[in-house]
C-alpha cells in the first residue's frame, strides 16, 4: 500500500497500459481519476476498477484547455489535492512522411506532446503549493530509436516527451517535484492489437526476453516512480522494453 494518502490522475486511463496503471495504483492505495475520450469504455473500466478503491472518471479531450481545467477541478473538488499525474494517453501513427498530411502530424503532436505539456502545466501550481508531486510521461521506445514500425510523427512525440521530462525536472525539483518517464517497447494493448502478426512476430526474434510486454510490466513501474520509493530519481527515462534497447 505504497499510495495510500495519494491522488493521481491517469490520462488514457480507459483501456490498456493506462488502465493497468490505474488499477495498480488503486491496489496500492491511491484515489485515482481516470481520463478519456472513449466514454463508454470509461465508465465500464471505472465501475470494474471501483472494487479496488476510489475511482472518478471524466470524460475529457485532453487536447482542449477547458478539458484540462475540468479535470483539474474535478479531481481537487473531490479529492482536494493532486499528487500524481501521469500522461499516458497517446495516438499511434504508422503512417510514412511522404503520405502525411500537416493535419495528421498535428493531431499526433497535440495529443501525444502538447497535450501532456499543457496538463502538467495545470496540475504544477498545485503541487508547488503542498511542495510535493509526482508526473510520469509515457513515452516509447519509437521515442530512442526513430520508429521501427512506428511513424516519424509518432517517434518524433515521443522523444519530445523525453526531453519534456528532463526539462520539467530540471525546473521543478526544488519544490519537490519528481518528473520521469517510461518508454516502454512493444505492449500487448489496443494500440498494438492491429499491427499485423508477422511484424509481431519480427519484435519477438529481437527481444532477448523472447515476449511482448503485458501492461502491467509498465504499470507496475509507473507505481513505483509514483510512490515514496523513487524519492531520489528524477529528469530519468526508464525503459520496459524485454530489452529490446540494449541490441542484438
Amino acid at each position: 500500500m505504497r499510495l495510500v494518502g495519494r491522488v493521481a490522475i491517469v490520462t488514457g486511463g480507459a483501456r490498456g497500459i493506462g488502465r493497468a496503471i490505474a488499477e495498480e495504483f488503486l491496489k496500492e492505495g491511491a484515489k485515482v481519476v481516470i481520463v478519456d475520450v472513449l466514454e463508454e469504455e470509461l465508465m465500464s473500466t471505472a465501475k470494474e476498477l471501483s472494487r479496488y478503491g476510489d475511482v472518478t472518471a471524466v470524460k475529457a479531450d485532453i487536447t482542449k484547455k477547458e478539458d484540462r481545467e475540468r479535470i483539474v477541478k474535478v479531481t481537487l473538488e473531490k479529492y482536494g489535492r493532486i499528487d500524481i499525474l501521469v500522461n499516458n494517453a497517446g495516438i499511434f501513427s504508422t503512417t510514412s512522411i511522404e503520405d502525411m498530411t500537416e493535419e495528421q502530424w498535428d493531431k499526433v503532436m497535440n495529443v501525444n506532446l502538447k497535450a501532456a505539456a499543457m496538463l502538467s502545466k495545470e496540475v504544477i501550481k498545485y503541487m508547488k503549493a503542498q511542495r510535493y508531486g509526482k508526473i510520469i510521461n509515457m513515452s516509447s521506445l519509437a521515442g530512442h530509436v526513430g520508429g521501427i514500425f512506428a511513424g516519424v510523427d509518432y517517434a518524433v512525440s515521443k522523444a519530445g516527451l523525453m526531453c519534456l521530462t528532463k526539462s520539467l525536472a530540471k525546473r521543478l525539483a526544488k519544490y519537490n517535484i519528481l518528473v520521469n518517464a517510461v518508454a516502454p517497447g512493444v505492449i500487448e494493448s489496443p494500440m498494438t492489437a492491429p499491427w499485423p502478426e508477422e511484424v509481431k512476430k519480427s519484435f519477438i526474434e529481437k527481444i532477448p526476453l523472447g515476449r511482448l510486454g503485458k501492461p502491467e510490466d509498465v504499470a507496475k513501474v509507473v507505481v513505483f516512480l509514483a510512490s515514496d520509493d523513487s524519492n531520489y530519481i528524477t529528469g530519468q527515462i526508464i525503459n520496459v522494453d524485454g530489452g529490446i534497447s540494449i541490441g542484438p
